[in-house]
């Protein structure tokens, strides 16, 4: 079976007073023909579905949208966990009428982890779903002290249940995961607590084939290929101009048999820097060869005052977002 792995969809995002709807819808699009053409049988979603947790209508009816079409029309299976973002109560109304249609939500922790069974040809395949926890809402479960860490909630967490290594097993999670003192590589929009206290090691996850990881913006793997964050499908923050975004297609045959594809995103409009005079950034041949509606942020080094800056550059790209001046005045 193949799966395709998302999160941090982060619908109904707004990025310095714009909206990313337009691109969300866009892409998601673009995911769906991703899943026709590599003939998908089910989907998991990360946590972070919203990026608040009272999301505007535009986003709920866009994550209905994308459902529908998965559940309905392609008659595939979606796993969905919530995120530090999500609602617990909004994203999981109706999570058990929802079953019965193949979509699975799992947004509480309450005493156990969460187990789906699912076959394809080589057998049974478990799906098992762990929402965003901190140790303060969990910690009624357990007799032992947590100590408001997030490595020893998990811990128990996981040792609570009884994982049959025999068996192929796919666990969600949505945490800061890491790999010893290995880290993921973060944007500047994700802020952790200071003392690595909401750190989570991914051995907690060894008996699990597959790691379907949220929580970090940038694709990347931790620890080893079958643990990865699936990262977000678009750029979300300037310091992501640099990202890759892609979504990674997971090939389930026998046990111990995976292989796992990354599929690049290309959206409707880039993310992007520009630097320079602003005589030189207004230059036909300077940017006829780019698409002039990416998001930009402008970097503007004349050092004398320049009249009405941000009204110039929007002339030509109207979707600037942020601008700087950077000469010698501002450097210090």
């Amino acid at each position: 079976m193949k799966i395709l792995h998302l999160a941090d969809l982060h619908l109904g995002k707004i990025l310095q007073e714009q909206s990313l709807i337009e691109d969300q819808e866009y892409m998601l699009k673009e995911i769906i023909k991703i899943i026709k053409n590599e003939d998908i049988g089910a989907v998991l979603i990360s946590g972070d579905v919203y990026d608040r947790s009272v999301p505007p209508a535009e986003a709920v009816n866009l994550l209905d949208n994308f459902l529908k079409i998965l559940i309905k029309e392609l008659k595939i299976k979606v796993f969905i966990i919530s995120g530090n973002h999500d609602s617990k109560d909004r994203l999981g109304f109706g999570s058990k009428i929802f079953e019965d249609e193949g979509l699975y939500i799992e947004s509480k922790y309450n005493g156990n982890l969460r187990k789906i069974e699912i076959e394809d040809e080589y057998g049974k395949l478990n799906i098992y779903m762990l929402p965003f926890i901190k140790p303060v809402e969990v910690k009624q479960y357990f007799e032992d002290d947590l100590e408001n860490n997030y490595n020893t909630a998990i811990n128990k967490i996981i040792k609570k249940e009884k994982i049959n290594k025999e068996e192929r097993n796919i666990i969600l999670v949505h945490q800061f995961v890491t790999a010893g003192t290995v880290e993921p590589e973060r944007s500047e929009s994700e802020v952790l607590t200071l003392g690595g206290i909401e750190n989570v090691d991914v051995s907690n996850f060894d008996d699990f084939d597959y790691v379907a990881i949220g929580h970090v913006h940038r694709p990347q793997k931790i620890g080893r290929d079958t643990a990865r964050y699936a990262g977000t499908m678009l750029k979300y923050s300037f310091s992501e101009i640099n990202h890759n975004k892609t979504v990674p297609i997971i090939d389930f045959k026998e046990k111990g048999n995976i292989e796992i594809n990354l599929n690049e995103l290309a959206p409707i409009r880039d993310m992007r820097e520009i630097k320079g005079p602003i005589e030189e950034l207004l230059k036909k041949e300077n940017y006829e060869k780019g698409n002039i509606n990416d998001y930009i942020k402008a970097i503007i080094t004349n050092e004398e005052t320049v009249y009405d800056a941000i009204g110039q550059i929007r002339r030509i790209y109207p979707n600037t977002l942020k601008l700087e001046i950077r000469n010698s005045k501002t450097i210090n």
